[in-house]
């Protein structure tokens, strides 16, 4: 647990650096295929140090994010005949074949909901492509879910600023 709180202390010192606005794309990049730290943590920090920024930050979030999400997407699609080996150890194919139907029967509600909410985005991502779901879909329901996430942690610290902090 000690490594995950000096990688979060990380990942928040950029928010005092000339290379936040790059270091929270590189994050919301990252985080949507294969790093631990949410964005979410940079762009509240970016954002509280200028609420009149936020909008943009949540911007470069959704960028970045999506862009992730298509690499992830691609690392599914790639991988899976590395992967498969792996999974079918812990899952039978059975299983899988019922969570691919799942998958793709809600292709886009299954996206959206991973993007708006706190469930590791990238296992979606990387999932995607694993079940080859339609990449527009997926690109457009990640756009709109990560989009309304951030825009709206934006939009609060644009309005309350650091009275939010208190919340």
């Amino acid at each position: 647990m000690n490594h995950l709180r000096r990688l979060y202390d990380w990942v928040l010192h950029w928010a005092h650096t000339p290379y936040g606005t790059w270091a929270l794309f590189v994050n919301a990049f990252s985080e949507a295929s294969f790093f631990p730290v949410p964005p979410d943590v940079l762009l509240m920090a970016l954002s509280l140090s200028r609420p009149r920024k936020a909008f943009f930050y949540a911007l470069v979030c959704t960028i970045g994010s999506t862009i992730g999400g298509a690499f992830g997407f691609f690392l599914g699609l790639k991988f899976w005949s590395l992967a498969q080996s792996i999974v079918f150890n812990y899952v039978s194919q059975e299983t899988f074949e019922t969570v691919r139907q799942y998958f793709l029967k809600y292709e886009a509600w299954a996206i959206a909901i991973a993007g708006f909410t706190p469930i590791p985005y990238k296992v979606f991502t990387i999932s995607a492509g694993f079940f080859r779901v339609d990449f527009w879909v997926f690109v457009i329901a990640s756009i709109i879910s990560r989009g309304a996430r951030f825009f709206l942690v934006g939009g609060l610290l644009y309005i309350f600023g650091e009275k939010i902090k208190d919340f």
